[in-house]
């Protein structure tokens, strides 16, 4: 993995990681353009949709001439076949939903980070097992920042982030950050469906403007 780009560090270092899936490539690129703007230098894309791959395949190529150093992982990635369509177009990192070892067998392989969605103390040993530096805690806004604090303890070679109900908001990031979260999940609460339909890119860059200061205030 040497070779590769490190996508944990790169979410570490920007504490939050925003996430999203549009159908549209333009409506897409145009968002990514405005996280960038806004200071964002790594993105999770969903697999959320039959013109996911096709999107994601666009993505790819645009930021890479467009925007320098960004790093665009590809998330809910739930099968081998999947990863490996992403991994062969480029994606420069692997997110789950679930704690899947045949995925992270798939991902390592390709030098690359995998990243599972895990609930209990069982999935996060079986990450552990499997490789995983850092992990996914979703749904966050079911487990809490209680949660976090409870099972750091037991596993604390590990790195976690919530994602899933994750608000821009002083006492809920508070919160997580207290209980030892590495990073921040944030979908539809910062790149919300409302700013893309409306195409308010200049919203969207304000809101994660604000997020990312917010996050350094905290």
């Amino acid at each position: 993995m040497s070779n590769r780009p490190d996508a944990i560090a790169a979410i570490k270092a920007q504490r939050m990681l925003p996430l999203f899936y549009h159908s549209d490539k333009e409506v897409s690129i145009r968002a990514i353009e405005a996280l960038y703007k806004a200071g964002i230098r790594t993105i999770e894309f969903t697999n959320r949709g039959a013109e996911a791959f096709g999107v994601f395949e666009y993505l790819k190529k645009q930021s890479s001439k467009d925007f320098p150093g960004l790093l665009l992982g590809i998330g809910t990635i739930k099968d081998v076949g999947a990863a490996r369509s992403f991994i062969g177009i480029g994606a420069d990192y692997i997110i789950c939903p679930a704690m899947n070892p045949d995925v992270a067998e798939v991902t390592h392989k390709a030098g690359l980070q995998w990243i599972p969605g895990c609930m209990t103390p069982t999935e996060i040993a079986g990450a552990e097992l499997n490789g995983a530096k850092l992990v996914k805690l979703f749904p966050g806004n079911l487990l809490g920042p209680e949660f976090v604090s409870a099972v750091k303890a037991v596993f604390s070679d590990l790195l976690f982030m919530p994602t899933g109900g994750v608000e821009a908001e002083e006492s809920n990031l508070k919160g997580w950050f207290k209980s030892g979260v590495c990073a921040v999940g944030m979908g539809s609460k910062l790149v919300s469906k409302d700013l893309l339909d409306a195409k308010d890119y200049a919203g969207l860059e304000r809101k994660t403007k604000e997020a990312i200061e917010l996050i350094k205030k905290i």
